[in-house]
């Protein structure tokens, strides 16, 4: 039962809200949908009015999965910012488009002749857009190769982007990539611990700590300016120098009690610091590399991989397989993982990886797969896959059709498997402990610095499930997160 305090402020925010919706000039031809009357709990009107946020800054839809019973609706035919919530919507359309055994190849070809061992030309390394490639699986790749014969390369080790065609232009509206930021770094189709260069720092007893880089890498020098003193602070940053050689300068103080740790930035896009990590790799295999490594000259457009006399494409002398793209999927969710969904996005191009991922190729396959899901145009908006752009856009009631309608497909439990849960792992590993919603709350979050959101599942007391998907837009969106929280809990203990 709502208390007297509830019922008044459920009164004020209604009226607060139709002289909104009636102060609210027409947006034009073609008219916006109309907007429900508010439905919320009084908790809920409770903590929202204790934010004091602008009603407007509020989008809440949450409905059931079995039925359509709608438990609460507020501004859902708005369009909100979705944050990383876009990684719903980029996961459900990449496991009904591709399938739950799709696996991105990174691709080795013998550029010449192999005979006893040795290669007499250029080993080609194509990548295939796997965007969890780590350094471990590639030397242990090498190793394999090694095992299969491949001894020693007379020649180059080449290195070719081909499989994503992407320009600056495809990049506009995200955050410039930078050192600090290790979640901005941009989709690569041959990327290497997605972009990030780890530096170990180990206490000792001299005057500075002990600094190793991860993986190794050639030509680069480490500036060592990690002093052993008081906390536990150090940063990284990387400095090329003529003729191609580097220095990664390290500053900080460290206290044997800080134990070894690694912090990890972003090496400038120019840096070469994948082609400067594998000769080390190769050796540590036991093969030898006569010439270097280079970057691949494919034309635009044009594969690099070698046709046969038949004009068909060679089988690739050894490949990599990734993770099924289920286990990429948990991966991105739990962790929010921008570098995987923007990969993955591209990954929906047509025709890929035959043929080159472009950004509109996979941005018009989106929105085919939208349409095919019974939304209108403008109900969601998916710029790059990774939430990371303002223009990522839904309607809350939009959100909830998508997460409703994938609830009873054949990928539900690989999708559901995926995504957070609350007071358990992920995003949400330190949030709801104690409360209903831990353990029964299944939640993709997105911040943005104007932005907090939450969609997903919960399981309310009932047994029943309701698809939720709640975002607050303002400069001060932290604000809101609190009353995010009281609605997912309502919804435990009451639904």
């Amino acid at each position: 039962m709502l208390t007297f305090r509830s019922r008044v402020a459920a009164t004020v925010l209604a009226l607060l809200l139709a002289a909104h919706c009636m102060a609210t000039p027409p947006a034009g031809p073609p008219a916006a949908p109309a907007r429900r009357a508010p439905i919320l709990p009084g908790p809920v009107v409770d903590a929202i009015v204790a934010t004091g946020l602008p009603l407007k800054s509020f989008g809440l839809f949450a409905q059931e999965v079995e039925g359509d019973r709608t438990v609460v609706a507020m501004n859902d035919e708005l369009p909100y910012t979705m944050a990383s919530t876009t990684k719903i919507v980029t996961s459900l359309a990449a496991l009904d488009l591709l399938g739950p055994f799709y696996r991105w190849r990174t691709s080795a070809f013998a550029l010449g002749t192999l005979a006893d061992g040795k290669l007499v030309g250029d080993l080609l390394i194509v990548g295939g857009g796997n965007a969890e490639l780590t350094s471990a699986e590639l030397r242990a790749w090498f190793a394999r190769m090694r095992a299969q014969g491949l001894n020693e390369i007379d020649g180059d080790i080449v290195l070719d982007h081909f499989a994503f065609q992407l320009s600056a232009a495809d990049h506009a509206g995200t955050p410039v990539q930078s050192a600090a930021q290790p979640r901005h770094v941009w989709p690569d189709a041959l990327t290497l611990d997605e972009g990030l260069l780890t530096v170990n720092v180990q206490p000792t007893r001299d005057k500075r700590a002990a600094l190793t880089l991860t993986p190794a890498l050639g030509d680069v020098r480490i500036d060592n300016q990690v002093a052993m003193a008081g906390g536990c602070n150090a940063d990284a940053r990387w400095e090329s120098g003529r003729g191609g050689l580097a220095t990664v300068v390290v500053r900080g103080s460290w206290a044997a009690a800080c134990g070894t740790r690694a912090i990890s930035f972003v090496p400038p896009a120019n840096s070469g610091y994948a082609a400067r990590a594998l000769p080390a790799m190769w050796a540590a295999a036991g093969g030898v590399l006569r010439g270097r490594v280079v970057a691949g000259s494919a034309v635009q457009g044009v594969s690099p991989i070698p046709l046969g006399p038949d004009g068909e494409p060679l089988p690739p002398l050894s490949f990599h397989r990734s993770k099924a793209l289920p286990d990429v999927v948990r991966d991105m969710n739990k962790a929010s993982d921008n570098v995987a969904a923007r990969n993955l996005m591209l990954s929906l191009s047509p025709g890929f990886p035959a043929r080159p991922a472009t950004l509109a190729g996979a941005k018009k396959i989106m929105g085919m797969w939208l349409r095919d899901q019974g939304l209108n145009d403008g109900d969601v908006e998916v710029e790059n896959g990774s939430g990371l752009s303002h223009t990522e856009r839904a309607r809350p009631r939009a959100l909830v059709q998508l997460l409703r309608k994938a609830w009873h497909t054949e990928q539900a439990q690989a999708f559901v498997e995926s995504l957070p849960i609350a007071g358990v792992d992920g995003t949400l590993a330190n949030r709801f402990q104690g409360g209903r919603a831990e353990g029964r709350a299944f939640l993709k979050t997105g911040t943005l610095n104007d932005t907090r959101a939450l969609a997903g599942y919960v399981r309310g007391a009932s047994g029943k499930v309701y698809a939720v998907a709640l975002m607050v837009v303002h400069p001060e969106a932290q604000r809101g997160r609190p009353a995010m929280d009281a609605l997912i809990e309502w919804i435990a203990r009451h639904g």
